[in-house]
């Protein structure tokens, strides 16, 4: 299989190794905006990199990934709709609702597959709450808990075009809390502090928000965020149900102490960024893609997926902005 990988950012480039290793890919091709970095992964990878976007789709590829800046993902989505080619995009599909929706139709009108970077669906973790809810070990739930938390914040520069905190970060979770408890989100309340650095308040964004969720079964669950942890990088999501209570993330690198004389004690070696904590899923979702461009198995994360995840963070947004809850319906 040929495919061709567009951006070669730090995701970018994780995914490029992630695919010239994989058995079923015989050629893969790397574009970038800045043609000198996609020419230094080429040769860290041996993947052949071209000058420009067009020369990925001029040169009969089998599927795309796409891994460019959030700005070019629509429009991306689109070019490989209309060329027939299977589409790998890392979230989201655009920064609006509108952008989403456009990129979305033009999927559908070519008939074509769309697989969209949520990669908590393949994490060993979040899998086996889904089993346990499913399997009813938990009782039925009556709390779900997220967090989000990084240990430093990204360049100022990004924060403008990432879609804000919502859209950029807790997004993950609002597609975990679906994909794990099977349910829809009804109802969000959520708030944000721009306390820190002060790059979140010129762009208008948060440092740090929560959100009270109502599922659509009355369940109710929590999400926070940050992007000023310093103790390291923290995802988790506890699952607490009539019978028993589950955690996801909790292991000896979670960068949590105890403060009890007889907790465990602070983790030496913490997680230090999502690459590293993540690393087994984001190659379990890309050898998913290349059986699902090879016609082997279902979409695991489709577009409409990742639709109704941003629904819920546009929701956040309105709800932070207006200072009152918020249904999905609206």
């Amino acid at each position: 299989m040929r495919i061709g990988l567009i951006g070669t950012g730090r995701i970018g480039s994780f995914h490029a190794a992630t695919l010239a290793r994989h058995p079923r890919v015989d050629a893969l091709l790397v574009a970038d905006a800045d043609p000198a970095r996609a020419a230094e992964l080429a040769g860290r990878t041996g993947a052949e990199a071209v000058a420009e976007v067009a020369a990925v789709f001029a040169a009969g590829v089998d599927a795309v990934v796409i891994t460019a800046a959030t700005s070019a993902h629509a429009a991306l989505i689109g070019r490989a709709a209309r060329a027939g080619l299977p589409a790998f995009c890392e979230k989201p599909v655009a920064v609006d609702l509108p952008g989403t929706l456009a990129a979305l139709r033009e999927v559908e009108r070519a008939g074509s597959v769309l697989q969209l970077g949520f990669q908590r669906r393949f994490d060993a973790g979040y899998a086996a709450a889904r089993a346990a809810v499913r399997d009813g070990r938990l009782g039925r739930l009556h709390t779900v808990r997220a967090v989000t938390s990084d240990p430093a914040p990204p360049p100022a520069a990004y924060l403008p075009l990432s879609g804000g905190l919502y859209r950029d970060c807790l997004i993950h979770d609002f597609d975990a809390l679906r994909w794990v408890t099977g349910r829809e989100v009804r109802e969000v309340y959520a708030v944000g502090s721009d306390a820190g650095p002060a790059m979140f308040r010129e762009a208008d964004d948060v440092a740090s928000a929560a959100v009270v969720l109502t599922l659509d079964d009355g369940t109710l669950a929590t999400a926070t965020a940050t992007r000023c942890n310093g103790a390291g990088y923290d995802v988790r999501m506890e699952l607490a149900g009539e019978r028993d209570q589950l955690a996801v993330g909790w292991d000896e690198r979670t960068p949590l102490t105890s403060a009890e004389p007889t907790g465990p004690a602070a983790p030496t070696k913490p997680w230090p960024g999502f690459l590293e904590r993540f690393a087994p899923a984001y190659e379990a979702e890309l050898a998913a893609f290349v059986e699902v461009a090879g016609g082997e198995r279902a979409n695991p994360c489709d577009g409409h997926e990742a639709l109704r995840a941003l629904r819920v963070a546009e929701a956040c947004e309105v709800s932070r902005r207006e200072g009152r809850a918020v249904r999905l319906a609206e």
